[in-house]
């Protein structure tokens, strides 16, 4: 990363500027380090006692296109043989997890693919690496399979087969609606592909749809915002999940902007994403949605994001593929991240963890607290239970100020976020961070 990094997550201005912005963990990823790896190895050689509930993470790498905005590690060059060898990898270093005696036995409750695009995969491709995981990893008992897609790979024939192979929760990629915005952030599919793809994933039989937008995309303007919300709704995706766009420094639209010589990113200011991220949940709540978080709104009975709260209430989750994140007994850990070092030491029979972080009980009372924050409803006999400890006296200052500002409501009960705090939350957030996270780079 780059040493002129914000040195705290949250934008110092109302324009958007360069950097990581979204608080997706803690303590910060820049924390993690190469010499805490062998901590991990000494856990997984341990059998554990009363473990959390395990969820499956599975990294698919490939993608048609990068778009601009994108922060994630994907590739487009990859051949048929460099997939098939990602794959073998990915089925190897699942084996090589479920050797280890922290893990012997124990069934994934919750699996989530994400990429990339694991809709990049063909029908074939899936088969193998579903089935494969399934031998090494037993989850009849799942409770949530979720697949990411972009809509322009999902022809009819590799829908059903994710539904035959037992996918509960599908994942649109759509981010906008528009066909120039869409070209314009160099998106792969087509505005007219996402309809096709979504009416066969219901013609399939899929109960639980996801469909995830973005406010704030290069070209975005009021009027088209209206209308993505009038699409998105006339769909009735059983979930809707809206992010705020952001500019990490590995994205395309960074690179124009060094070019251009410029820190302030050709997209919608800060104050315009959350107005357009609230218009988009007032319509929702009046057709009948219910706000979940700071990105998701759902439809109906029994519709949960089941991956998401396991992860922020301290499940296990172990992380499978290229630059994968994982979180097992306390300990953060990465895999390596790039291709090369991360499938070749997995053909020499090694994990490829690159870098961990052991959390003392402190940090995981921290980080549950923050990350549960962004449900914008907290529980606080949650955390005396499992904590011993009452968040109210622990941050009594930053909740006392929070309060008098009118974005916390605190009671004995619960801490409760107002819609406007919700929207900025990453700002807030650094505010629980122990003493010495605070003011350091967050990736």
């Amino acid at each position: 990363m780059s040493s002129d990094e914000p040195k705290s997550p949250g934008p110092s201005t109302e324009e958007t500027t360069v950097g990581n912005y979204f608080i997706a963990n803690y303590p910060p990823f820049s924390f993690w380090r190469e010499d805490q790896v062998p901590r991990v190895l000494q856990l997984l050689s341990e059998g554990a006692e009363s473990p959390p509930m395990l969820g499956l993470y599975v990294h698919i790498p490939f993608c048609r296109k990068r778009c601009d905005f994108c922060y994630y590690k994907v590739y487009t060059d990859k051949n048929a043989q460099d997939v098939r060898r990602y794959l073998d990898a990915v089925l190897t270093e699942s084996r090589l997890y479920a050797e280890q005696p922290y893990l012997v036995g124990r069934q994934p409750k919750l699996v989530y693919f994400g990429g990339g695009t694991p809709s990049y995969l063909s029908p074939d491709q899936l088969r193998f690496l579903f089935e494969g995981l399934r031998d090494i990893f037993d989850w009849s008992e799942a409770e949530e399979v979720t697949f990411e897609c972009e809509p322009g790979t999902l022809q009819t024939k590799k829908i059903e087969v994710l539904h035959e192979l037992g996918v509960t929760r599908l994942s649109l990629g759509v981010e906008n609606f528009n066909a120039e915005i869409l070209a314009l952030n160099n998106r792969a599919h087509r505005a007219k592909e996402i309809y096709g793809a979504y009416q066969t994933a219901r013609d399939v039989g899929f109960e639980q749809i996801n469909i995830d937008l973005i406010a704030g995309m290069v070209g975005e303007t009021d009027e088209n915002w209206r209308r993505c919300i009038e699409e998105t709704l006339k769909l009735e995706p059983d979930n809707v999940t809206i992010y705020q766009l952001e500019v990490p420094y590995n994205t395309t639209i960074y690179q124009r902007m060094q070019e251009g010589g410029t820190q302030v990113a050709p997209v919608a200011d800060w104050p315009t994403k959350r107005r357009w991220t609230q218009e988009a949940y007032a319509a929702l709540e009046r057709a009948g949605y219910q706000i979940g978080s700071v990105t998701t709104a759902k439809k109906g009975e029994g519709i949960e994001f089941r991956y998401r709260d396991a992860l922020w209430t301290g499940a296990d989750l172990i992380g499978l593929g290229v630059s994968s994140f994982g979180h097992l007994g306390g300990v953060h850990l990465q895999n390596e991240h790039r291709y090369e070092p991360y499938v070749e030491r997995v053909e020499r029979g090694e994990l490829p963890i690159h870098r961990a972080l052991v959390l003392t009980k402190d940090e995981q009372f921290v980080r549950e607290f923050i990350l549960q924050l962004k449900l914008g409803h907290l529980p606080l006999e949650y955390f005396r239970q499992k904590f011993g400890e009452d968040p109210r006296q622990r941050f009594a200052e930053p909740l006392a100020e929070l309060e008098a500002q009118g974005d916390f409501k605190v009671t004995e009960q619960a801490v409760d976020v107002t819609r406007d705090a919700l929207l900025r939350i990453d700002e807030l957030l650094p505010r629980f961070f122990r003493s010495e996270h605070r003011n350091a780079r967050y990736a």
